[in-house]
């Protein structure tokens, strides 16, 4: 069976809106047999017969679908094929359990080999694993304890997060408990596409991009070829994992860590990693995440890692000190809770299989016990006065020109400032610029927004 990885990401494994339909010739073909299987297993049940299958359809050469895409890929089993279609008819025909119950049972009555529960806004059946169960095995007690392995966590669908078992209340049988396909995978089968996730309370996670360039970021020699070395990780990892065998010897996923002042580049060198990588860039606010209330922590880290394991996304940890300062000693309950709350996003960040940047402006705010867990440091200092010129001179829009008493050498070495600094100069200068009726710069015009960038800045 593939790794997920080649299954989940929708720029390889599906086509994208662009270049693939959902389609549904094979999806129908698939879903027909799903019918045909339960209606011959009811109708043996019912009359106490010895079912007769049909063998499931297979996907032709040229389907391209998101659903033939899978199975091709994905090479489910019979029984796998099942449990995937099980999960994935509520989402395109709502009332397809209840009718097939009703035509065994047209004047009502309860069958509860068959599993199935109410949704809390879904007013039709929705499949439990005693649904799939039943599918699988009927009332045959040999085949059923066979194919309680299919639901297992090591199961190749529940290992790599295709289906999932819903945890039933506290006493009732496991399989009581809602078989879920999982939203990606529902998602592109339906539309042939993914959508990115939102920043919300179960995803406390913002998706960031940049339509600028690697050329519009200035950088030192030092800190290029260290950013080389994360697009070189990006490039062959599952290759040195899987193909040269390290994924024995080495932890999973790669973890840098970003330091230096405020506006030195930091977030604008994980996005334009993503851009130029073809990854999703998601920054994650440590400060939002890290909640007062004892456990909260821990589920909202829980919910973006499980959202996020086996994308490929970059995660961008901004604030990192937030968590990961210096520890104290366990004085009272909430020293103890804080110091649990950070051994468990260590533990998740050690086991992802993705690339992980944590930001922060000290390197020293870093508690040392997790500093020797990153793969990669690197320093993003204040740029020198030749960064900073070669700032200025390329950060003008090409509408703008400069009057010939201005002097960007000068400027560039008389004030220190940084990237962010300079573009929130500018910005301010070609505002006014605007208001004006003017496209010309002056001397005096980006003199006055160096000081009104310092006095925002308390200097």
């Amino acid at each position: 069976m593939q790794n997920a990885n080649t299954i989940i990401k929708e720029k390889e494994a599906f086509p994208s809106s662009e270049n693939g339909k959902p389609g549904s010739s094979y999806l129908a073909a698939a879903l027909k047999y799903l019918e045909n299987y339960a209606a011959v297993w009811l109708e043996a049940y019912f009359q106490e017969k010895a079912p007769v299958f049909e063998p499931p359809p297979v996907p032709s050469g040229q389907d391209t679908s998101p659903f033939a895409r899978f199975v091709k890929q994905f090479k489910p089993s019979k029984e796998e094929m099942l449990l995937v279609l099980t999960a994935l008819v509520p989402h395109i025909i709502p009332g397809f359990f209840d009718r097939m119950v009703q035509r065994c049972l047209p004047e009502g009555g309860e069958f509860p080999e068959f599993g199935g529960i109410k949704g809390v806004n879904h007013r039709a059946m929705l499949p439990t694993g005693e649904t799939a169960m039943f599918l699988l095995a009927g009332p045959d007690l040999d085949e059923r304890l066979k194919f309680l392995q299919l639901f297992g966590e090591q199961s190749g669908l529940f290992k790599h997060k295709v289906l999932s078992l819903e945890l039933p209340p506290p006493g009732e049988p496991l399989l009581s408990g809602r078989l879920i396909l999982e939203p990606e995978f529902a998602e592109v089968f339906t539309t042939g596409k993914v959508a990115l996730p939102r920043l919300s309370t179960q995803f406390p996670a913002e998706h960031i991009s940049t339509q600028m360039e690697w050329n519009d970021l200035v950088l030192s020699e030092r800190i290029w070829l260290q950013i080389r070395e994360l697009e070189n990780w990006i490039k062959n990892s599952e290759t040195l994992m899987s193909e040269w065998g390290m994924g024995k010897r080495l932890k999973p996923g790669y973890r840098v860590l970003f330091y230096g002042p405020p506006g030195t580049g930091k977030t604008l060198t994980a996005t334009l990693l993503g851009k130029y990588t073809g990854k999703e860039v998601f920054r994650i606010d440590l400060s939002m995440v890290v909640s007062k209330y004892i456990g909260e922590t821990e589920k909202n880290l829980a919910a973006l890692f499980d959202k996020a394991e086996n994308k490929g996304w970059i995660l961008f940890f901004d604030e990192a000190d937030a968590i990961f300062g210096k520890r104290t000693g366990v004085r009272d309950a909430h020293d103890k809770y804080a110091n649990q709350e950070v051994s468990y996003l260590l533990q998740r960040i050690e086991a992802h299989s993705g690339l992980i940047i944590l930001a922060s402006n000290f390197r020293n705010n870093i508690d040392e016990a997790f500093i020797r867990r990153f793969n990669s440091i690197i320093y993003f200092p204040p740029p020198s006065a030749e960064e900073r010129l070669r700032l200025w001179q390329q950060v003008f829009p090409a509408a703008v020109s400069l009057e010939k008493d201005v002097d960007l050498e000068a400027i560039a070495s008389g004030y220190e400032l940084t990237g962010s600094h300079i573009l929130n100069i500018v910005q301010y200068i070609c505002l006014s610029a605007l208001e004006k009726g003017e496209q010309r710069v002056s001397m005096a015009d980006i003199l006055r927004g160096i000081q009104r960038e310092m006095e925002k800045e308390g200097k």
